[in-house]
């Protein structure tokens, strides 16, 4: 039984069918066997918290994972080193943020910019942020689809951001593409989240 792709039709939009009744049964029956199957964040990300509240669940403390720590082939220091930066941190909604602080994981301090940088800074906020959104909805898309198949030019993704009740739609396919075309203008950090990710051309 391909469980994985099961999974992830029932969490599509009717996906537990179309009487409402059922569907309410449905999800109650599977909430029995994990009140989380089907959490409003990505699925990677509620994986590598849930690896990592097992580890405190079996010594009470969280160890010192460095980058490089992998768990079942996935770098799980190098994951929890990109949840503490600043950007990122920003970009989690408050319950994945308590629940992160839970564990004793803190987002990182970045030293003030100088003045002159100021202006520069705040210009860029908003491009940082659009790149954000794009980023996860990317890790979504790869998360469902696998990182080789290509985004369609017109698919939009929905995700869900910071404290905001409704799901943002990103024009992923458009992001994608943009992007790539402007791939000698991205930072190194943003290089490093892409090829994350699996993404070849970063």
């Amino acid at each position: 039984m391909p469980v994985g792709q099961h999974m992830a039709n029932l969490r599509r939009k009717g996906g537990l069918g179309k009487d409402t009744e059922r569907a309410a049964e449905r999800a109650q029956q599977l909430a029995a066997v994990d009140l989380e199957w089907n959490c409003p964040w990505p699925l990677d990300w509620q994986r590598h918290y849930r690896v990592l509240a097992d580890l405190v669940d079996a010594d009470g403390v969280l160890p010192a994972i460095e980058p490089g720590v992998l768990f079942e082939g996935d770098d799980l220091g190098k994951w929890l080193e990109r949840q503490k930066k600043p950007g990122n941190w920003a970009q989690l909604s408050t319950e994945q943020q308590e629940r992160l602080s839970k564990l004793g994981v803190q987002p990182t301090e970045t030293p003030s910019p100088a003045p002159a940088a100021g202006r520069a800074a705040k210009g860029s906020s908003k491009a940082q942020q659009a790149f954000q959104r794009g980023l996860a909805a990317l890790a979504q898309w790869v998360e469902r689809e696998g990182p080789d198949r290509p985004v369609p030019r017109g698919h939009s993704e929905e995700i869900a951001v910071g404290d905001e009740a409704e799901p943002v739609i990103v024009k992923l396919g458009v992001w994608t593409s943009n992007t790539r075309a402007r791939r000698d203008k991205l930072t190194q950090e943003q290089r490093d989240a892409l090829r994350e990710l699996g993404i070849q051309w970063a």
